[in-house]
């Protein structure tokens, strides 16, 4: 691969994943909407990186970016509130991109076709989703493997970490920054994963570079689990305060869903926050080898002084 073609690139992962792929040497078209994020976005990237402004959802745009690519990265993510049906033509327009020029297919995506699962889960592990979105998420990954070209499915946990706006640990972090009282979505005491977002696009590229990974589906861990009171603790400690923090219940989020789209959507992911699913990396240690694992303390730090800044 000489050169990638990223879709999302000014979103969270799409960020990373440019930064991973340069630092490798591999040119980068970057693809989204807004040419003045993309140009902001450009400055820290520098001349391995070209950019595109165009809409996923127009399937000229995909191919006019899909044709100038090797490989093409799907990291583009939308509110909870709009990803029915427009999750479903992205795809379809990215992945009939990939089908005319016969180029070769990523895409990121995270755990919610699995539902609810009792122990750690495997690539193996059925999915039985029992929310609207995972069942969602769900079809999405049956159309991509049911296409006619080669194709890499990753599974992460929630993301956090620099540029990781519109995540769960991204909203604590806000307040802690503005003060010592920080909400925390679900029970601080339950042992959750989360993967620095840094971390997450490495593992990805590692995959990509390696034909015998494709045709396959993914999964990559964080570094263990944690507890909201652990990550307060952390935080305070760089932060230098005695953070508090206040949990936020399903009947708190249902509440505040009859004003605010995205929450009265997030309500049903609650389960999440209450019998967290956590990811065995298991194959990808004996494919790969070792997944990049920034400590907790390390990648909180790390993203709450990038806020900062």
């Amino acid at each position: 691969m000489k050169t990638a073609v990223v879709f999302g690139a000014t979103g969270g992962m799409g960020s990373a994943l440019v930064e991973a792929l340069i630092k490798r040497k591999i040119y980068v078209i970057a693809v989204a909407r807004s040419k003045p994020t993309l140009l902001d976005k450009q400055q820290n990237w520098g001349n391995l990186t070209s950019i595109l402004p165009g809409d996923a959802m127009n399937l000229e745009d995909v191919e006019a970016a899909v044709a100038k690519g090797d490989m093409v990265f799907h990291a583009i993510n939308l509110p909870y509130q709009h990803w029915d049906p427009n999750l479903a033509i992205i795809l379809s327009n990215i992945l009939e991109a990939c089908r005319i020029y016969n180029k070769p297919f990523v895409y990121v995506d995270n755990i919610y076709s699995y539902g609810l699962q009792s122990q750690k889960t495997t690539e193996a592990s059925p999915k039985k989703p029992h929310t609207k979105k995972g069942k969602l998420r769900l079809k999405l990954l049956e159309q991509i493997e049911q296409s006619s070209i080669p194709y890499l499915i990753v599974h992460f946990p929630d993301f956090y970490g620099p540029n990781a706006g519109n995540t769960l640990l991204h909203f604590t972090f806000q307040q802690m920054l503005k003060r010592k009282m920080a909400f925390y979505v679900g029970d601080p005491s339950i042992q959750r994963e989360f993967i620095y977002i840094k971390d997450g696009a490495e593992a990805l590229v590692e995959l990509s570079l390696r034909h015998d990974c494709f045709y396959q589906s993914w999964n990559i861990p964080g570094a263990g689990t944690i507890s909201g009171k652990e990550i307060a603790e952390i935080a305070g400690g760089y932060l230098n305060a005695n953070i508090r923090i206040k949990p936020i219940y399903k009947w708190m989020i249902q509440l505040v869903g009859m004003f605010n789209p995205f929450m009265r959507e997030y309500a049903e992911m609650m389960y999440l926050n209450e019998k967290p699913v956590i990811l065995d990396g298991g194959k990808y240690e004996k494919t790969v080898g070792p997944i990049p694992q920034t400590p907790y303390a390390v990648g909180i730090k790390e993203t709450l002084k990038h806020m900062q800044s």
